[in-house]
């Protein structure tokens, strides 16, 4: 294939306080359960219908662990973007080949925004590896401002 792409971009909430781990290369590794749902109203009863996936999060970035672990518990509101990996593994029990598919945060094309309002403005809005960010209200004004600057042609 010339081209492909393998990009995961999630917003949701954690089910539980991130799980921190030391690697056997002493770096630390940050493990998450996000959730994303998505509600409905039925149409046949009118009932509010609700779905909830959940995601395994996986943070290699050792800047992003850090502030995972300092910034981030169960309920938190989070944006990420990272990729899709499979790995492999054997089941100490059965002694069976598994598979785990994760969303991986490693790297330069990674980043995780927290959105609760607390986080916002205690903390900047943003923590990525390459600095880009989700609009908010700050973002979309000052791009605004930007476009009034004379065009030199």
């Amino acid at each position: 294939m010339a081209g492909s792409l393998n990009k995961v971009l999630l917003i949701g909430r954690l089910g539980a306080d991130p799980e921190i781990k030391q690697m056997v290369n002493g770096k630390n590794v940050a493990r998450l359960s996000l959730a994303t749902s998505q509600s409905w109203k039925d149409k046949s009863t009118g009932e509010k219908k609700e779905k909830t996936e959940w995601h395994r999060v996986v943070i290699f970035n050792e800047g992003l662990v850090n502030i995972v672990q300092q910034y981030l518990k169960k309920g938190a509101n989070i944006y990420i973007e990272g990729q899709l990996a499979t790995r492999k593994w054997k089941d100490e029990a059965s002694g069976q080949d598994k598979y785990s598919t994760e969303i991986v945060l490693q790297g330069y094309n990674s980043s995780l925004t927290m959105l609760d309002s607390k986080s916002r403005n205690e903390n900047s809005n943003l923590v990525t590896e390459n600095k880009s960010a989700l609009p908010s209200d700050n973002n979309i004004s000052q791009k605004n401002d930007d476009l009034d600057d004379e065009i030199p042609f």
